[in-house]
């Protein structure tokens, strides 16, 4: 750090209280610490601390530490508005997975009380449908009981008829010729 420039690079970051401390296991001592602090004056520190022709070279560590200062800063900035947005991400996913949940136990609910609808009615015709089948046995079996009675009383008559007028294999009409 003396008259010469040098090619190692250091990185350097603000702690929460602005305090500068080095990054990367580089120690550096107060009272340089203190300098990258000031801001550049040209009677601001006496000469005997600064080495002769160091003016220039401090301001370029300057230079390179407030834009290393910068560069770090920008760094934790974007990484913070990474774990935001993925943080963002994460909850809009939650959210639809929670909406798309209640809306699949919504349509279930719909489809279920729809389901049980048709069950209700299907049962209800089918009750319909024995009540009809029984109705038609019932008339089937009247029906039967009218033709058993008109056959009894068929035969009835043609008992009491049959004495006056027999009944022949050859039916003739007298008036017919």
């Amino acid at each position: 750090m003396g008259g010469g420039s040098s090619t190692r690079r250091v990185t350097f970051e603000a702690d929460e209280n602005e305090n500068i401390t080095v990054v990367k296991g580089v120690r550096l001592s107060d009272s340089v610490i203190d300098r990258m602090k000031e801001p550049s004056s040209p009677g601001g520190r006496p000469q005997s601390q600064h080495r002769s022709g160091s003016g220039p070279v401090d301001e370029e560590l300057k230079k390179r530490i407030a834009e290393e200062l910068a560069l770090e800063r920008a760094r934790r900035d974007s990484e913070a508005q990474k774990r935001r947005l993925k943080q963002e991400q994460a909850y809009v996913r939650d959210e639809f997975g929670k909406l798309l949940e209640r809306e699949r136990i919504s349509s279930n609910e719909h489809l279920t009380r729809a389901i049980l609808r048709e069950r209700a009615a299907t049962e209800e015709e089918r009750q319909k449908a024995q009540r009809f089948a029984k109705q038609l046995e019932e008339k089937d079996r009247e029906l039967k009981k009218h033709d058993a009675y008109y056959k009894e009383q068929l035969a009835r008559l043609e008992e009491r008829v049959s004495p006056f007028f027999p009944i022949n294999d050859e039916f003739t009409v007298p008036f017919c010729s």
